[in-house]
């Protein structure tokens, strides 16, 4: 019986909950948030053992396995700063800082105190994505990975998003569609060549090539305050997978002018898509199994390549 426990009790928390209260062999063993309130619904709604009133609490009277921490990105660094202390398994949503000089200080705090800690970057965890993977491996041709980012910090702002989290969008948001590099083109990084930059403040079109060590290319294409979808295609001589949405994946093979759309995963219809394979992925850390939940280290490649394309 695993006991995990939860720091944040906002809507990506009550989405955890659900994913964890469907498991078996778990025990929600607390919560603690800075709005009591808001705790105590989600320990009616989820039968959590208990509330607290501090993250020392919450510790000290749980001896949980795995805390999962989903606060505003201002608040993450704090609050990591607290938790690190103690010897439980971390898993942070991201983004793990609002900024690459916030991630990067959040990244030293886990090594201070010698933390194992984990992001929630929960599309990698897309059946979409695996099966996108695991396609992949069996292809040995260069590859062109394309993604197509399309942003709407004004609406964010509008909406009561803090304007310092608006000025750092591409750390908040747009970090769900960059991290698609970091999974699909191999090799490292050799070059970013911002063709069409970043401009602060104003509704623009972001264009980035990215050259990496194995030959693959990755092209980055961004709209902000500008209709367009979310996608990610993957294209090679003899096939092209095309993401879009991001949770379903069709296959094109050369000489077919069909695309054939995947089975989705049923865990990705019933509750937010990535959770519950993620959630699995926490528990084989718990049980010292091989897993693919990224680290913050590994957050944090992605929060360098999003420095790189955006120069801030």
């Amino acid at each position: 019986m695993f006991k995990i426990a939860f720091i944040g009790a906002g809507n990506m928390t009550n989405e955890h909950l659900k994913v964890f209260f469907k498991i078996k062999n778990v025990f929600l063993s607390g919560i603690y948030s800075r709005t009591r309130s808001k705790s105590e619904l989600l320990l009616e709604k989820y039968g959590i053992n208990e509330v607290y009133n501090s993250i020392e609490d919450l510790y000290h009277n749980t001896l949980a396995d795995l805390v999962i921490i989903s606060v505003p990105e201002l608040s993450t660094k704090e609050v990591c700063e607290i938790a690190f202390k103690f010897p439980w398994i971390c898993l942070i949503e991201k983004p793990v800082g609002y900024n690459l000089i916030n991630s990067i200080e959040i990244n030293a705090l886990a090594e201070k105190y010698l933390t194992t800690a984990y992001v929630a970057l929960n599309r990698r965890h897309y059946s979409s994505t695996r099966k996108l993977q695991e396609d992949l491996k069996l292809n040995n041709e260069i590859r062109t990975v394309h993604v197509f980012d399309q942003e709407n910090p004004k609406v964010a702002l509008d909406g009561g998003t803090p304007k310092l989290v608006v000025d750092n969008w591409m750390y908040a948001n747009s970090i769900h569609i960059i991290d698609y590099f970091t999974l699909f083109c191999r090799g490292s990084l050799i070059s970013v060549e911002n063709i069409n930059k970043w401009i602060p403040g104003k509704p623009c079109f972001v264009l980035s090539k990215l050259v990496f060590s194995s030959g693959d290319i990755g092209i980055y294409e961004a709209i902000w305050e500008g209709p367009g979808p979310w996608a990610v295609t993957v294209s090679t001589p003899s096939k092209r997978w095309e993401m879009r949405p991001l949770e379903e994946l069709s296959i094109q093979i050369y000489k077919s002018r069909k695309s054939i759309i995947q089975d989705v995963h049923i865990w990705d219809t019933n509750f937010k898509p990535g959770l519950r394979l993620q959630a699995e992925e926490a528990l084989k850390v718990l049980k010292g199994e091989t897993n693919q939940l990224p680290t913050i280290k590994d957050g944090l490649i992605t929060m360098e390549l999003i420095n790189k394309i955006y120069e801030i």
